[in-house]
């Protein structure tokens, strides 16, 4: 475990601590959309959805604290976005008990790898150049939409642009406070949200008791272990790297595998590293101090722990916010990490051509054989890297860094 210092003064948690939120908002109101399709596709009743709701926060929450605060790092982890995605059409076809039993099945399979140690092995293989060029293709559609939402509401991105630019130059360090408080202050006073029907609630876990079938094993747990590992594990442990940390990704898998298979009878489908919402608080908007960004993970993962408490409710919350407002928040929270990466892939010579190919397939977000864009951007990256170099580099990592990264395992 690293060294750091144990004082922790009052300003070191404002800044990772609204990253967290902004990140959890992002997660929320971004995405989360697609589990209440899912649920409705297979004809959940609210108790059940409630259920998968706690299930998957409260899992997400309590694994994220625990990795944040073991490895004194920004591990966030959150629940399987294209697994979700996936799950909606899934559902339609396989009965609930045997979902359940896929989801064991899958967890089962995350356990396994991380700690067989195979995949960090892979993991260090990838040239930094071709790492930063698919961060920044993942990335690159969620600046893009900063300014996309202009379409649809301009003033609201006008504000939130102008409030970050001038917030940028004389208070960077809380540029991002700074447009999340303006922003919710003008959807309120022009009266885009109303907060009148939310009502709190408690949320109670319902345990279905999982069955397991051949057809649940490929036609749900092996899609999903696939496309996680793909989708999410890949691209969150680069956005670690890309930002200077090394914990390994075998504890990242075992701990998450482990709180899916805990969590998969109330309902939970998978969680993961995170990637997109991670970047939020990996990079210096959350903290200056590398050492300090291990707070975001930590509040990260208390969030989580209260939407899930309350389930539906503030689930529900954060859907109210405009879509507009949550992707315009996201574009320019992650403004700093884009370019980077994008600074990143480009500075060594030798590799820059690989790492630009990598930037655009995976930008294009390609979807082929049910796999998603990441994966195919990282395939056509790595391909076009060994037929050009005709190898990897050996080192990608100094041995010190190498060192360190097995003592955390």
């Amino acid at each position: 475990m690293n060294t750091i210092s144990t004082s922790l003064r009052g300003r070191d948690l404002i800044s990772p601590t609204i990253a967290a939120l902004i990140s959890v908002i992002v997660n929320y109101g971004g995405t989360f959309i697609l589990v209440f399709q899912a649920a409705k596709v297979a004809g959940l009743s609210s108790e059940m959805t409630a259920s998968w709701i706690w299930s998957i926060s409260i899992g997400v929450g309590v694994t994220g604290i625990w990795l944040s605060y073991r490895y004194r790092e920004p591990i966030i982890t959150a629940w399987s976005t294209p697994g979700v995605a996936f799950l909606v059409s899934a559902l339609a076809v396989t009965p609930y008990p045997e979902v359940i039993g896929a989801y064991i099945i899958s967890a089962l399979g995350f356990i396994i790898l991380g700690l067989s140690g195979m995949f960090e092995r892979f993991v260090r293989l990838i040239p930094p150049g071709i790492a930063s060029g698919l961060l920044a293709g993942i990335l690159l559609q969620f600046g893009i939409s900063a300014f996309g939402g202009a379409k649809v509401d301009p003033l609201l991105v006008v504000v939130l642009f102008s409030a970050y630019v001038v917030l940028r130059r004389f208070t960077s360090r809380y540029a991002i406070v700074g447009i999340l408080a303006i922003g919710l202050i003008y959807l309120i006073s022009v009266g885009k949200v109303d907060f009148s029907n939310i009502k709190l609630a408690i949320a109670s876990p319902v345990f279905v008791v999982p069955e397991f079938s051949f057809h649940a094993l490929l036609g749900v747990a092996l899609p999903l272990f696939i496309i996680t590992l793909t989708g999410q594990y890949m691209p969150g442990m680069l956005v670690l790297r890309n930002d200077g940390f090394k914990t390994s990704a075998n504890p990242i898998l075992t701990v998450t595998g482990l709180g899916s298979l805990l969590t998969a009878p109330f309902g939970s489908h998978a969680f993961n590293v995170a990637a997109i919402t991670a970047a939020i608080c990996t990079g210096k908007d959350a903290h200056e101090d590398s050492t300090k960004r291990y707070i975001a993970g930590i509040a990260c993962g208390i969030f989580y722990i209260v939407v899930g408490i309350f389930g539906v409710t503030l689930a529900a919350l954060f859907l109210i916010l405009p879509a507009t407002f949550i992707a315009t928040l996201a574009g320019l929270a992650l403004l700093g990490t884009i370019g980077g990466s994008l600074a990143n892939a480009l500075t060594d010579p030798k590799g820059r051509e690989t790492a630009l190919i990598t930037f655009l397939a995976t930008a294009a977000n390609v979807t082929l054989l049910g796999v998603g864009g990441a994966f195919w951007g990282l395939i056509t990256g790595l391909a076009a890297h060994i037929l050009i170099y005709g190898q990897f580099r050996k080192k990608q990592y100094s041995t010190n860094v190498i060192q360190q990264a097995e003592q955390k395992q």
